[in-house]
């Protein structure tokens, strides 16, 4: 015959286990609940956050010849993976890209890198050539090949 002392131990363990399990439970679901709702916050300060940066775009842009002249002026950002999927975008080497810009191929290759950052000139042609597609890169690079051998003169 069992002992009465472990019978009751036994019991006030699972009743005592199911009663927490409720408690738990509750917890549970309140604490699933606030994680939705601050995750549907979150997506709503997002939202808000870049529908005022569209709203300061527009004012920006809408604004006096004063602020235009500013944003021309404007520190454009250089990003090297960026510039390698602009070369990339366009269909060049290194070597057309760097005569678009007007330097060497191993600058091209240095800057893509992370070794060396372009100076505001060349960044101003960066900017420039982010706005063109391939053909009128290709056109460029044309223009350019002419001008070369028209600048050169045969040696005999």
């Amino acid at each position: 015959m069992p002992n009465i002392g472990a019978l009751l131990k036994q019991e006030i363990a699972r009743l005592s286990r199911r009663e927490i399990r409720a408690e738990v439970q509750a917890t549970k679901k309140a604490s699933a609940q606030y994680r939705r709702h601050i995750a549907a916050l979150r997506r709503q300060v997002a939202t808000l956050e870049r529908q005022m940066g569209l709203l300061q775009r527009r004012r920006l842009d809408g604004s006096s010849t004063a602020t235009a002249a500013q944003s021309s002026e404007q520190k454009v950002r250089f990003v090297a993976k960026g510039l390698k999927s602009q070369r990339a975008r366009l269909g060049l080497s290194a070597a057309d890209y760097a005569r678009l810009v007007g330097v060497s191929a191993q600058s091209i290759y240095n800057w893509e890198q992370g070794h060396a950052n372009p100076r505001q000139e060349q960044l101003a042609i960066i900017a420039k050539l982010r706005g063109i597609g391939k053909r009128e890169a290709r056109q460029y690079l044309d223009q350019l090949g002419e001008k070369r051998t028209r600048a050169k003169p045969s040696r005999k």
